[in-house]
């Protein structure tokens, strides 16, 4: 099938959406025979006026099913954007010769699209990721007859009807109650708002007296070893690891140490490794 379905021209909703569905719902529906006459064209001769036209003749039943999604908080233009992008999906599946009528095989690539996209921007943080958590997330927004937290019964009548636990209904239900709060103000807040920005009430611990004293004693215990375990180390080995570790700039490379002692480069690593071994022991004690 040719890829270059995906960007057939085809009416989009645009700023006007009412203009935009009095325009789709012009359209001629297809009869049976002719859409499986552009079936045919589409699926044996690539025929893109053929996919236009089967698009085009079935935009007014994605407004149908957008509308349907109008409870989200979502704009009606985008749903019908995204539904289309599904309608488009399924022409390009679409096969004249199964017996099903395009709109009906269209259902579920139109709304695919749609759940797709209410997820991915109905909160900031997606609360939906499992083919059952999405399952359930629409469900359960069909199920909730009312505004008020479900009752122990409705809890289970919903959790059987839709074939998952009762303590997945409940944690879905409260993610579906929760709200999005961001972590700074926004830019525009007054005093008063800004104030209740979990930023401003959130512990810091990074100013914690007793964390900054613990922090002390620690280096001051871990320099004190690493000075104690020093001592066993004879006087070269002490130089190398002074060299390679210690000195803040120009730090010594192998070959410069090599020179050094009229040693090979990889004696010089050997050395390195086995003093390393040698403090990492005595600190341990």
């Amino acid at each position: 099938m040719n890829t270059q379905l995906q960007t057939i021209p085809v009416l989009t909703p645009g700023g006007n959406v009412n203009a935009y569905m009095q325009t789709v719902s012009g359209f001629d529906i297809l009869t049976l025979e002719r859409e499986q006459e552009l079936g045919r064209r589409l699926a044996f001769d690539d025929d893109l006026n053929a996919a236009r036209e089967l698009v085009m003749a079935h935009l007014r039943f994605v407004v149908h099913i957008a509308k349907s999604y109008n409870g989200y908080g979502l704009g009606l233009a985008d749903l019908i954007q995204e539904g289309n992008v599904g309608l488009m999906k399924a022409v390009k599946r679409f096969d004249p010769d199964k017996g099903v009528r395009l709109v009906s095989f269209a259902v579920h690539w139109i709304k695919a699209e749609i759940h797709e996209y209410i997820l991915r921007n109905w909160r900031i943080v997606k609360i939906a990721t499992t083919k059952a958590q999405r399952k359930l997330f629409f469900n359960l927004r069909g199920a909730k007859k009312r505004l008020s937290w479900l009752s122990n019964d409705e809890t289970h009548a919903i959790a059987n009807d839709l074939g998952v636990n009762v303590k997945d209904v409940q944690q879905m239900e409260g993610r579906l109650s929760s709200y999005d709060l961001g972590f700074d103000a926004p830019a525009d807040a007054d005093d008063e708002k800004a104030s209740n920005a979990p930023a401003y009430y959130l512990e810091d611990h990074s100013t914690d007296p007793s964390l900054a004293v613990e922090e002390k004693q620690w280096a001051g215990q871990q320099a004190s070893s690493l000075r104690s375990a020093m001592s066993v180390l004879d006087e070269r080995s002490l130089d190398i690891l002074q060299a390679r570790w210690l000195n803040e700039e120009n730090k010594a490379t192998l070959h410069e140490l090599a020179a050094k002692y009229e040693v090979s480069a990889e004696r010089i690593r050997q050395l390195e490794k086995n003093a390393m071994k040698k403090l990492k022991t005595a600190m341990a004690a």
